[in-house]
């Protein structure tokens, strides 16, 4: 599980704008407080994105996380509940 970012969508969205604009990469990672690597993996996560498209894609892969989490808790149900037709038979 990864752990919580300290960075809200809008500020990691405003630090890519601001290298964007010019700004040194080095100053802006010096601004936040966060290495290069990070930066850059940011850019590379996401890229062009506006501040509202990465807010959604951060919600987008909460739910996709939750879904992921109920799709398996109800398949070990369901194979308790063979298993145990399995044994009455």
């Amino acid at each position: 599980m990864s752990r919580k970012s300290r960075f809200s969508a809008e500020q990691i969205a405003y630090a890519l704008k601001q290298v964007d604009a010019g700004v040194p990469v080095a100053e802006v990672c010096r601004k936040y407080g966060v290495s290069q690597g990070t930066y850059y993996r940011w850019r590379s996560k996401y890229g062009e994105l506006a501040p509202s498209e990465v807010r959604r894609m951060k919600e987008l892969e909460a739910e996709n996380r939750r879904m992921k989490s109920i799709i398996a808790d109800l398949t070990l149900d369901k194979e308790i509940l063979q298993d145990a037709l399995k044994k009455k038979h």
